[in-house]
């Protein structure tokens, strides 16, 4: 992997982190909102329980993607060419 390409791994990665960040600003500040109308119309049923479970979902699956998922590597890359080239058939005359 070449200097650039390394930079470039890397500007990408500090880009997703950062977005991630933001990502979880946004969703503690919608779902604060949301619990705070539930609370001013007079509580009850605790609806907003709905947008926090669900939206909490993505929010993990994208961190998950950001900070566990490990980079596809030329080492990858090489063992799945080697494993699908083991799976072809042989040629046929």
């Amino acid at each position: 992997m070449s200097d650039q390409e390394r930079r470039a791994a890397a500007v990408k990665r500090l880009k997703d982190k950062r977005d991630f960040r933001n990502h979880v600003a946004i969703y503690v500040l919608v779902n604060t909102l949301l619990v705070v109308i539930w609370a001013a119309s007079g509580g009850g049923y605790f609806w907003p329980i709905w947008a926090i479970a669900g939206w909490g979902v993505g929010l993990g699956f994208n961190a998950w993607a950001v900070y566990f998922e490990q980079p596809i590597t030329d080492d990858d890359i090489r063992r799945e060419i080697e494993r699908q080239h083991g799976r072809e058939s042989p040629p046929r005359s």
